[in-house]
This record gives C-alpha cells, structure tokens and sequence, in this order.
C-alpha cells in the first residue's frame, strides 16, 4: 500500500535542487512515474517527498542543431520515437523508443527516466550507448556532462547523487552513420527485452552495445575493436559473434538462459553486420 507523502511541483530546476536539498534522502523526483509509482504502490519505495519535475518548461523539449540533437529530461518516449528528425537522422533511437511497453505507457514514461532506472535492459540505453550520448546533471556546483557509458554503475545504480538532477541526453549526428537496433522478447509487443542491442557504423569504426547481459548495458569494446581491424566478410561476422558471445556476462531467469542470452547476442550481431556485408 502507498504511504502518504509531501507532493511539489516546481517550475525552475533551483526550486526542485532546493526540494531536494530540503528532504535529503526522503525525497524523490518523479518524472513519467511508470516505475517510481508501481514501486510505491508495491512498498518498494516510500518517499517523504515527491518531487514532480515535468512542469519544468526547459525539459521538455527536443533541441536540434546540423550535428546534434538534445533529448530533455521530461520528452515523453512516444515524443522521441515521432520526432522527425530523431526518425531521420537517428532511426534505431526511434525504434527503440516505440519498443518501450504499450503506447500508453510511452504516454507517460520519458527517456531519460528509462536511462536513470538503470535496468540492465532498458530498451533506450543500448542506441544511445552507441551514439556515445552524454547525460547533463544540475547541481548544486551547476551543470556537468558525463559519457553515458559512465553513468550506469550497477542494476538501478547510477552515479547520480541525491541533490543532483538529469536534464538532458546529448549526441552527435552523421548523416553517413549507420544503426541497426533488435530487441528480442518472448512477445513482439509490450514485453521486457530477453536481449536487446544496438549496432553502429560510422566514420570513426563500429559501435556495439547490448542490454540484459551484464549488470548494466553495456559496449562491447573488444568486439568493435576486432571489427575496427579487419573488413567485413562473412567469416569476420562469425568471428565477431564469437568474440561478442565471450564478452558478454548475462545471468539465468525466468525470463531466459545464460547460453540462450549468449545466443541471442549472437544473433543481434549477426543480423545486423549481415546487413552491411
């Protein structure tokens, strides 16, 4: 059963670090809610305060430059996956997007709510992992950026501090860069990802991401490193797989298999290297 708590609405994001300077701990900011809420409802969380950020005007917007586009915190996910130049510049981004749930979940979940949860298999982590997205945090020493592939630090732990707010995900854009997102589930729609990934090309290498294999998504390093060194053929592909299978660290449950999640890894890579070839 959910416990009573304190709800404010700031408009500025002074007021809301102010907040959450105020409450400490017992404080927690809600966004889209889809996950804070169920766990309050569950007794998994039970906050003093809540904090409601999505009448901050300044995140809730999509801002768009020739070589980079800025997702702000409050963008709902059904925003980012019908945006038209998310759509045409960043196609997987969007496809991951509208893999999220049902649309009515995409209604009120945000992407970067999905980032901050840091689900090993957040559908949105593993394209813009592989866009090399940075995530800018308010604080009380102001604004700061740091590489998404910092962020994560464990399951649902990030680097984020108590008094600190995301406001936005960055990244650069190429219109000669390539993405292919998967994500595989038991159900084509409204179903957790088993194993999800994002593939890039572009004109500095190969970028490989995957999620649900690891404690957090994750960049298969080695993996792009050996794709970087040699040109694409069907035996690279295989020996690719096979490096990326080993790189991998995933766990059984009731969802799947240790081996089947390092089968899938094999075939995410696969189907979309194939496409290059």
């Amino acid at each position: 059963m959910m416990k009573p708590f304190e709800y404010f609405r700031p408009t500025s994001l002074k007021e809301a670090l102010a907040l959450l300077n105020t409450y400490g701990e017992e404080a927690t900011l809600l966004n889209g809610g889809t996950d804070l809420i169920v766990r309050m409802r569950e007794g998994h969380s039970s906050p003093k305060a809540v904090i409601d950020i999505k009448h901050i005007e300044m995140l809730r917007k999509i801002k768009v430059t020739d070589s980079e586009i800025t997702i702000g915190a409050c963008v709902l996910l059904n925003d980012v996956g019908s945006h038209p130049v998310i759509r045409e510049r960043v196609p997987f981004l969007a496809q991951a997007a509208l893999s999220v749930g049902s649309k009515q979940v995409r209604n009120r979940a945000t992407c970067i709510g999905n980032i901050c949860n840091a689900s090993p298999l957040a559908d949105t982590a593993t394209p813009l992992l592989a866009l090399d997205a940075e995530v800018e945090i308010y604080g009380e020493a102001g604004v700061k950026r740091i590489p998404l592939k910092d962020f994560f630090v464990f399951v649902r732990k990030t680097v984020l501090k108590q008094n600190e707010i995301v406001t936005s995900i960055s990244f650069n854009t190429n219109k000669d860069a390539k993405g292919i997102f998967e994500k595989m589930s038991r159900r084509k729609e409204v179903d957790l990802s088993t194993v999800c990934g994002t593939v890039f090309r572009g004109k500095d290498g190969y970028r490989v991401s995957m999620g649900a294999v690891a404690p957090t998504p994750i960049r298969l390093y080695k993996t792009e490193a050996y794709l970087d060194a040699h040109d694409l053929t069907e035996d690279v592909i295989q020996s690719a797989c096979e490096v990326a299978v080993n790189e991998v660290s995933p766990i059984s449950d009731i969802r799947a298999s240790k081996a089947y999640r390092q089968e899938l890894v094999h075939l995410i890579l696969k189907h979309a290297l194939s496409e290059w070839l």
